[in-house]
């Protein structure tokens, strides 16, 4: 009999829930359960059964790069097979990110990602959130952090990632101004990208003092 995925771990225990079967049905990179559990409903009546499949894939950073002494970001473009199935552009604009190494201290993997996506290397992070991404169906949760870096001038700054990974990864380098005009005409649509850049356009403003310091 096959060991249990490491990412594959029963469900933990909670107030009101059963668990009735949980097995591992797909063992890739990462693996898929299928659970079959029942809840107490919250008007307190026992609910019914419910099969749930759950897709492992971990923990997560993402990292948005700013150059405060010039007002800039960095943003990233890699092609997107499951945006493509959804109908939405494949290429799409987005923050430097990837899955947590194991025993990788979230900072540790948002400084690794940076330099491996972009050849960039930050001097200062600040947290802006922990947030599940699809909390129907995947485990992934992500934290994101805002870097502190020197960028170039706007334009295309240089493709990158790992060649082993086969990532096809290009760099652009815009004004913040423009990065959040992107956000609010619904030209992010993705949601890493879109909760990092609405973060960082509210406290833009007053991180600038301390940042260019």
């Amino acid at each position: 009999m096959n060991a249990r995925p490491p990412k594959a771990k029963p469900i933990p225990a909670h107030p009101g829930l059963t668990v009735l079967s949980d097995e591992v049905v797909w063992d890739g990179r990462f693996p898929l359960q299928r659970i079959r559990f029942r809840r107490r409903r919250f008007d307190g009546a026992e609910g019914g059964v419910q099969t749930w499949e759950l897709w492992r894939r971990g923990s997560a950073v993402a990292v948005l790069p700013w150059d405060p002494w010039t007002d800039r970001v960095a943003l990233i473009e890699q092609f997107r097979l499951p945006a493509l199935a959804a109908g939405l552009d494949p290429v799409m604009a987005e923050c430097p990110a990837g899955l947590l190494e194991d025993g990788e201290e979230p900072e540790a993997a948002a400084r690794r990602e940076l330099a491996e996506e972009t050849g960039l290397v930050a001097d200062r992070f600040a947290p802006m959130g922990r947030y599940i991404l699809t909390q129907g169906g995947c485990d992934e949760v992500i934290t994101l952090f805002l870097g502190r870096t020197r960028l170039p001038e706007p334009g295309h700054a240089g493709n990158h990632g790992l060649d082993h990974e086969h990532e096809d990864i290009r760099v652009t380098v815009l004004d913040a101004a423009d990065a959040i005009a992107m956000l609010d005409d619904n030209r992010i649509d993705n949601a890493t990208a879109a909760l990092s850049l609405s973060w960082f356009a509210r406290r833009r403003a007053s991180l600038l003092p301390d940042w260019t310091t």
